[in-house]
């Protein structure tokens, strides 16, 4: 099949055309995807936001699945995704190498290597992704939701402003007490080729969303922090809604700390996603 129409969504979904992702190679197993270094895409000190290299390694599993399964086989999602942080990129670009593991009639296996441009490893991640083949829509529970406090605390409103987070449009409802609500409103920077949201910026906010559940746990200082592992599920597509992130801290052991989130519809509460970050505080 031609790559042409993977190729377009790659490159002029809003989404990944805001982060500068570009489609280097495209092959039926392999597909190498290209992220220059932004400003925009970067935490303090020009290193590579976490939710980027998410959105890379679920992008890269996606492409493999529409080469391997072809466009009639859509709607797609990563309905299992797992990334390990290996090392921080740091005022580099980036590129993703997506390798198709084992085509199945629904399912595809792909492994993607994030690394520098010069070959240092920053990211190893796995994805199983489900071609839909037109099946109707997913039935979604709902969420329960939280309290409805409303406490930013002293870190809220300065995450917001950090430019990634920024021009995802998120931002901090709540942080206390190792739970944290975060809300993602309809932006057309997060926008997929399709119309919905795009899964990378699912990923971003359920990145962010399990750090700040784990700052909320320890509070602020000047501490160093990093998120060793993220595990993510999307259950459907998400639709162009608003958005809202729970998070809660489970379970602290010293400086590492696991945070569960569940992305809803801001209007219905339906779930679309769902998953643990592994976040490290060291104190």
């Amino acid at each position: 099949m031609t790559s042409e129409p993977v190729r377009r969504w790659i490159e002029e979904s809003p989404y990944t055309a805001a982060l500068g992702v570009r489609a280097r190679e495209l092959a039926r197993e392999r597909v190498v995807l290209e992220l220059p270094f932004a400003e925009g895409n970067s935490n303090p000190g020009k290193a590579l936001h976490g939710g980027c290299a998410a959105s890379l390694a679920a992008a890269g599993g996606l492409a493999v699945t529409r080469l391997a399964l072809g466009e009639a086989a859509g709607p797609w999602h990563s309905c299992a995704l797992q990334v390990g942080y290996l090392a921080a990129a740091i005022d580099e670009d980036v590129l993703a190498t997506a390798t198709l593991l084992r085509e199945g009639k629904q399912l595809c296996f792909v492994a993607v290597e994030i690394a520098t441009a010069a070959g240092k490893p920053i990211a190893h991640a796995t994805s199983v992704v489900r071609a839909r083949l037109g099946a109707p829509p997913a039935t979604l529970e709902r969420s329960a939701g939280d309290a409805g406090a409303v406490d930013p605390g002293a870190m809220g409103p300065a995450i917001g402003q950090l430019p990634f987070v920024r021009a995802r449009g998120i931002r901090v409802e709540h942080m206390s007490g190792g739970c944290s609500r975060l809300v993602m409103p309809v932006l057309a920077a997060n926008a997929d080729a399709a119309g919905g949201v795009h899964e990378g910026a699912l990923l971003a906010l359920l990145d962010t969303t399990g750090a700040m559940a784990a700052w909320a746990e320890t509070g602020p200082g000047r501490f160093k922090a990093s998120t060793p592992a993220l595990q993510a599920q999307i259950l459907a597509p998400a639709p162009n809604v608003d958005l809202v992130a729970y998070g809660r801290t489970r379970q602290r052991d010293g400086e590492i700390l696991w945070s569960d989130v569940e992305i809803a519809s801001a209007s219905d509460a339906q779930v679309f996603a769902r998953g643990t970050v592994i976040y490290r505080i060291v104190t």
